[in-house]
């Protein structure tokens, strides 16, 4: 039987759990990129309410905790599935933009706030600045009325295979 992905490929992080995008600033967990050659960000959103568009900001960090902190402006794209409900049919689009550390309304259309989405972000570890070791992503707080959002961070291309239970912590 061949190796399966997680431990492998990948290792699933945390970046914020499911959480009313409305109620405050959503500040992403932060992740290392040690032992890995990248990230994929995965937003997971449900639908809320026109003029709520959600921004999206890349931050790259010296520390797990504390350290430097800074704007990280690699997304000259990114990939979107949206639908007023996700029914597991869409095509990805890509969207470009000139390299920012924001999102601001994904797919750009004034309208991301009413649909469900599903945006993903690819940073390559070689993208961080030099002194900087890790990544999150933040969300802004989104308006007055019910979002649900979630990030889930893909570390990728992992540099040691391990058996899932044996991948250390990425933090």
């Amino acid at each position: 039987m061949a190796m399966e992905a997680l431990g492998r490929l990948v290792d699933v992080c945390v970046g914020a759990v499911p959480v009313d995008m409305s109620s405050a600033a959503v500040t992403g967990k932060r992740v290392a990129l040690k032992g890995c050659g990248g990230l994929t960000i995965v937003v997971f959103k449900g639908a809320g309410t026109a003029g709520d568009d959600p921004t999206l900001t890349l931050k790259q960090h010296t520390a797990n905790t504390g350290g430097t902190t800074s704007n990280l402006a690699v997304i000259d794209h990114y990939y979107l599935k949206s639908a007023t409900t996700l029914a597991g049919t869409e095509a990805w689009s890509k969207v470009t933009q000139s390299a920012a550390a924001t999102i601001a309304d994904p797919g750009g259309a004034g309208t991301s706030a009413e649909s469900q989405q599903v945006i993903v972000i690819e940073v390559d570890a070689a993208q961080l600045s030099d002194g900087y070791t890790h990544v999150s992503l933040d969300v802004a707080d989104v308006g007055t009325n019910a979002q649900l959002g979630a990030i889930l961070y893909l570390r990728r291309d992992l540099l040691v295979e391990r058996a899932p239970a044996s991948l250390a912590a990425s933090l």
